[in-house]
């Protein structure tokens, strides 16, 4: 147990040994064990987007097993992803890597204004198949999102009560937003804000522009001069914003980028002192080798910004 883990594990006072352990479980796993760092790999576009959208450019992606080794050989702090994949490869992996069931999930077949996902499985598929936590999605500004909130804050309870970790994916989106708006700087700290108080003990949200959605908002971010003008100075309000940092913000890596620009990007994430990234498309799109090279390039972007603190 490295000091920066442990100093972590003590931001989370309300949780039980079980809960504790599993996050432990996440940042002492792969080649940033130890630093409070994580990458991670999630696999939930197959359901999100479709198979021939998500792995079509790398068709070794079709097969279950293939995310699962692309996460363990580059040395992922964890897989993520939902009921389907992970029983396709549980039994077969087992202990090799931490897993993170992801248990509501939405697909494209109808795009409604107001988004909410499906519970797709639970808390006991997640103690059944050995996961370390539970992955859920909200949409924050969704006209839904009553029902998403009463849904997580029941799940929340019953994995924290099995000892399992809870990350939230917080995408903000929904009629009162414009589509430049969901990645807004007010929005996304907004957003993971709300993950944290729903009890997440790690918040997944996109890296924010500098665009300011709300015009309450933009009062304040220009009254109280917040800096927002580099991907740095934004990030490190979205942490500011995830009680002080002291509740652990990972960062998702969205379309697919050119890997100049994605570890430019990264690399702005680390400045401003983020905890981590959780990669799919960018990573499991690529082939295997430049996949695996990719992602522990990430990783050591983040090892070289040093321990969380």
């Amino acid at each position: 147990m490295t000091p920066a883990v442990k100093n972590i594990l003590s931001w989370y006072g309300a949780d039980n040994p079980g809960v504790l352990t599993n996050l432990a479980r996440l940042m002492n796993h792969g080649r940033l064990a130890g630093t409070g760092k994580l990458v991670i790999l999630p696999v939930d576009q197959g359901f999100e987007h479709g198979p021939a959208r998500s792995f079509a450019k790398n068709a070794a992606g079709y097969d279950p097993s293939y995310h699962f080794q692309l996460a363990i050989e580059s040395g992922c702090n964890a897989y993520a992803a939902p009921l389907g994949f992970i029983e396709a490869g549980a039994r077969e992996f087992a202990g090799e890597i931490p897993l993170i069931l992801k248990i509501n999930n939405s697909d494209t077949l109808y795009g409604p204004k107001s988004p909410i996902s499906a519970l797709t499985s639970g808390v006991d598929d997640a103690l059944r198949l050995g996961c370390a936590g539970i992955g859920f999605t909200i949409y924050p500004g969704s006209s839904e999102r009553k029902a998403m909130y009463e849904e997580i804050a029941k799940a929340s309870a019953e994995a924290k009560k099995a000892g399992l970790a809870v990350i939230v994916w917080s995408y903000p989106r929904g009629e009162q937003l414009s589509k430049e708006g969901e990645t807004a700087i007010d929005v996304i700290a907004y957003g993971a804000q709300i993950a944290c108080q729903l009890g997440a003990h790690i918040v997944k949200v996109k890296p924010p522009s500098a665009h300011i959605e709300q015009d309450a908002a933009r009062k304040v971010y220009q009254s109280e001069k917040i800096p927002v003008e580099t991907m740095a100075e934004r990030i490190r309000h979205v942490v500011q914003s995830c009680f002080n940092g002291r509740r652990i913000v990972i960062f998702s890596g969205g379309e697919a980028k050119s890997t100049p620009d994605l570890l430019k990007e990264v690399q702005g994430l680390a400045d401003g002192g983020a905890f981590g990234s959780i990669m799919g498309r960018n990573a499991f799109q690529r082939p295997k080798g430049e996949a695996v090279k990719l992602l522990q390039d990430v990783m050591d972007v983040f090892a070289k910004a040093g321990p969380a603190k």
